[in-house]
């Protein structure tokens, strides 16, 4: 189609949006939603361009299913893609609430993390020596910490708000932790516990994707990075598990895959917004889980 015939069109359908019937309505934004985020800022300058508060929920509602079906797209790339990077992942999430969130500001503020750590470190640290000089900076430097006080809210599943407020829960604050750590060289990785998340501090000596459960001695210590960094053994997971009155099973111990993890940021979310009633945003939430699988 012609750029000038598509233009006209458009801005057809557009003037088309005020009609009351549901039919029409539902026809009209079926149509616009195929020319998918292309057709935003038209929409974006007809709804500043109207005075009618009923033909600007309309637009609104199209440009969040257009910028929907575009995440789920990029979601499942990212999914299936070779280089499934756990800030990349955390962006895609975080562009849900905030389609417009600045991608390159929460890439320059991780990576003045990574510098100060990298600062402080040296070839000569233990494993244990490295993790200090991480909650050095992480903690006391930056200033993260859990945040206790509202700990479901849907924010601390934002990497965006996260890095801006200081506060996030358990999965956000280990992502961004395990993100600088890696890009240092420094071998921590995911462990997915039930209602908790913490890293895993791998043995150098261990083969880097995901550990068999004859490997599982080879994770040296956990990080609790919702306690500040606290570092712990395999006892202290044991009776976290015994608390909950849960069996350990080797995923427990194990390194979780970087999917893992976003799947997981997923379901934080969905969670967020079931205890505040959202259920639609529970179910456009589901949508990104089936682009992950």
């Amino acid at each position: 189609m012609k750029e000038e015939t598509k233009s006209g069109e458009i801005n057809a359908l557009i003037r088309l949006l005020d009609d009351t019937d549901e039919e029409v309505f539902s026809h009209i934004s079926t149509r616009l939603i195929t020319f998918g985020p292309a057709v935003i800022p038209v929409l974006e300058s007809a709804w500043s361009g109207s005075l009618d508060a009923f033909m600007q929920g309309r637009i609104e509602q199209i440009i969040h299913r257009i910028q929907l079906e575009a995440l789920q797209k990029e979601i499942a790339a990212w999914a299936h893609s070779d280089d499934r990077d756990m800030l990349t992942g955390a962006i895609l999430v975080a562009r849900y609430q905030y389609p417009d969130l600045n991608e390159l500001k929460i890439r320059d503020q991780v990576d003045k993390i990574k510098r100060d750590a990298w600062l402080e470190l040296n070839d000569e640290l233990t494993a244990l020596e490295q993790v200090k000089v991480l909650n050095r900076v992480f903690f006391d430097m930056h200033g993260f910490s859990g945040n206790t006080q509202n700990f479901h809210a849907p924010q601390n599943s934002d990497i965006n708000i996260v890095l801006e407020t200081k506060k996030g829960n358990p999965l956000m604050l280990s992502l961004i932790y395990c993100k600088v750590a890696n890009d240092l060289s420094i071998p921590l990785y995911g462990i997915n516990l039930p209602e908790h998340f913490v890293l895993g501090y791998r043995d150098e000596n261990t083969a880097i994707p995901i550990l068999r459960q004859t490997d599982r001695q080879r994770i040296l210590f956990y990080v609790n990075c919702f306690s500040k960094g606290d570092v712990c053994g395999r006892k202290e997971i044991d009776a976290f598990l015994k608390q909950l009155k849960i069996k350990p099973e080797p995923q427990y111990y194990e390194p979780c895959t970087t999917v893992d993890m976003i799947q997981r940021l997923i379901r934080n979310l969905m969670n967020s917004f079931y205890k505040l009633g959202e259920m639609d945003k529970v179910s456009e939430l589901e949508l990104l889980m089936k682009a992950t699988e």
